[in-house]
């Protein structure tokens, strides 16, 4: 069964009737139990008011037999002369035994009291087939109580188990009414203790769906206004290609065009990067890595670049440092960070690649001998497509937009910093994996 309510009912109702039933027969046994302890009473009291009864007469005896009285008392001397029988057809043995006993007899099985008392013998006796019919009928009478309150419990049950559940049901109308673009908080207000936690979590979801969505807008934005410009670039380097006058103006054009698309295959690229770097892009489950690697990886690709600008390439790193990364996103991260120092530090620069330990984690530390940024532009540097004025280095402003994303999807901490080569220098100190 599926259904919370259903479920409650079946249980609750499933425990009221458990508990009725227990009390019913514990009732039913105990009232019986009772009554019978009541009739033994009576009989012990009917024969111990006989003790001092004189002899009756035999005509007073038959005026006094009533065929409706359920007890025989019988009384007789120590001779076994009767001197009185209240039945005179349903005369008990006159062999008794004092105190209480079961005797069958006549057919029929009775419950007897003897006594004796100046020299006779009184007897009272009961069939038990009619104690034990009053006795049921008692016990009966006082189950039927239950029996007629049961239903009303089961009914008060269903009401407050629906009343009960109400505000969850008012929670999920208020989240089935919601359409796609509504990211409003739920309402709160009267939720009980449990359903509580629910609705904040309901409403995180939401904070944090909207704040997705915000900058996934702003990111297709932003890539639309950015790849605006290189392909009107290409445009109208296609168009001198077309109207060039001569074979060299041709090839010149041709060679602007190539560079063009090789600035715009690089945006893409860095595009398509940051999509899967951004929450909710496509994740690689951490794992515990050796730094050293997709470090030494992404320096090896960028010694191309700084051949190219005659700049001076240097990694240091310890032969193994391990943390908790993805490998092909760490090497992204550092690839970014050496391209973007490369770039930076100019022709006949140097940059500084190293991998350290410490107490907080593995450090990653890039420095370069370029210009460097203002201490008051650090933080801005690391929003999409931001490129300080300026700037003539070629680029597209989502290098360092790239490794915050990563980082912080790693849980790493990322700083800028004055260089000791007098540039810049940025650290991504990544968590170590737990013991």
């Amino acid at each position: 069964m599926t259904s919370l309510r259903g479920r409650l009912l079946l249980f609750l109702l499933s425990l009221a009737a458990v508990a009725a039933a227990v009390v019913g027969a514990v009732s039913y046994r105990n009232v019986l139990a009772e009554t019978h302890a009541i009739f033994d009473y009576q009989l012990r009291q009917t024969a111990l008011s006989l003790r001092d009864q004189g002899s009756i007469a035999e005509a007073e005896r038959a005026a006094l037999e009533d065929p409706s009285f359920d007890y025989v008392v019988q009384v007789w001397t120590g001779d076994g002369a009767v001197t009185y029988s209240s039945h005179r057809r349903a005369g008990l043995p006159r062999t008794a035994v004092l105190g209480f006993a079961d005797v069958d007899f006549d057919g029929r099985r009775w419950r007897v009291f003897a006594t004796t008392s100046r020299g006779r013998v009184i007897q009272v006796a009961q069939p038990l087939s009619v104690r034990q019919g009053l006795a049921a009928a008692a016990a009966w009478r006082s189950v039927a109580p239950l029996a007629i309150a049961a239903p009303l419990v089961a009914l008060a049950v269903w009401w407050l188990v629906g009343l009960s559940l109400a505000p969850l049901r008012n929670l999920v109308a208020a989240v089935r009414a919601r359409d796609a673009e509504s990211m409003t908080p739920l309402p709160l207000a009267g939720l009980p203790s449990e359903l509580a936690p629910l609705g904040s979590a309901l409403n995180a979801l939401l904070k944090r769906l909207g704040a997705s969505f915000d900058a996934q807008r702003a990111f297709v934005a932003d890539a639309a206004h950015e790849l605006r410009s290189p392909l009107t670039a290409l445009k109208l380097q296609l168009d001198l290609v077309r109207r060039a006058p001569d074979e060299a103006a041709r090839a010149q054009a041709l060679q602007g065009l190539a560079q063009g698309t090789e600035r715009m295959q690089r945006l893409v690229e860095q595009l398509l990067v940051l999509a899967r770097a951004e929450p909710g892009g496509a994740e690689s489950a951490l794992q515990q890595v050796d730094v050293v690697e997709p470090v030494r990886q992404a320096t090896a690709d960028t010694v191309a670049l700084a051949a190219a600008g005659g700049v001076e390439l240097e990694l240091d790193a310890p032969p193994r440092q391990q943390a908790r990364a993805d490998p092909a996103a760490l090497r992204i991260l550092a690839r970014n960070l050496v391209d973007n120092a490369v770039r930076h530090a100019g022709r006949g620069g140097r940059v500084r690649v190293q991998v350290t330990a410490a107490e907080a984690g593995v450090i990653l530390r890039v420095d370069d001998s370029g210009p460097g940024i203002p201490a008051a532009e650090r933080q801005r540097v690391f929003d999409r497509f931001y490129r300080r004025s300026g700037d003539d280095t070629v680029g597209s402003g989502l290098g360092l937009a790239i490794v915050h994303a990563i980082a912080e999807r790693h849980g790493a901490d990322v700083r800028l910093d004055d260089s000791p080569l007098g540039g810049l220098r940025a650290e991504v100190v990544l968590p170590r994996p737990p013991a």
